[in-house]
């Protein structure tokens, strides 16, 4: 669907799953797009910002956060290792788990991608002025929740 299509379409007529899969995907190819010149994906992007945010991760940490499962974290922690920007230490205290963490190099992907990252959330969200950018993201940061809530509940 184009943007004219789409312009044409009464908002309320639209599931709001819809728009938030059409949001996601717009956000994922523009993200790729604008990093694949550090040589990494949104999913890996998204790894090193979890790896970022705690230490001590094992894999098993990193699928669960991120909700992927256990296999594609590994591939794409090798593929982050290869290019320097993570690094597998053994668990002392489990000697069959590896601890991961960021070399200076995936630190300092990480800086470029986050001014990525606000450039697009500033294009989007404070050009129109719709709604605050910190209100955004409580709101859906309580939709985040609430959809694990119900999908726990589910299984």
């Amino acid at each position: 669907m184009s943007c004219e299509e789409l312009e044409k379409i009464d908002a309320e007529s639209i599931p709001v799953g819809k728009l938030l899969y059409m949001i996601g995907k717009g956000y994922h190819t523009y993200i790729n797009h604008q990093i694949e010149k550090y040589g990494i994906n949104t999913t890996q992007l998204h790894l090193l910002f979890e790896i970022s945010h705690q230490s001590n991760l094992n894999q098993e940490k990193i699928a669960s956060l991120c909700n992927i499962n256990k296999g594609a974290v590994a591939r794409s922690i090798k593929k982050l290792e290869d290019k320097g920007l993570v690094i597998r230490k053994i668990d002392e205290n489990n000697r069959r788990q590896n601890i991961i963490s960021l070399t200076q190099a995936g630190e300092d992907i990480l800086v470029k991608s986050s001014k990525i990252l606000e450039h697009w959330e500033d294009e989007i969200i404070l050009e129109k002025g719709y709604i605050e950018k910190e209100m955004l993201q409580k709101v859906l940061k309580d939709i985040a929740i609430k959809t694990m809530e119900l999908n726990q509940k589910e299984n």
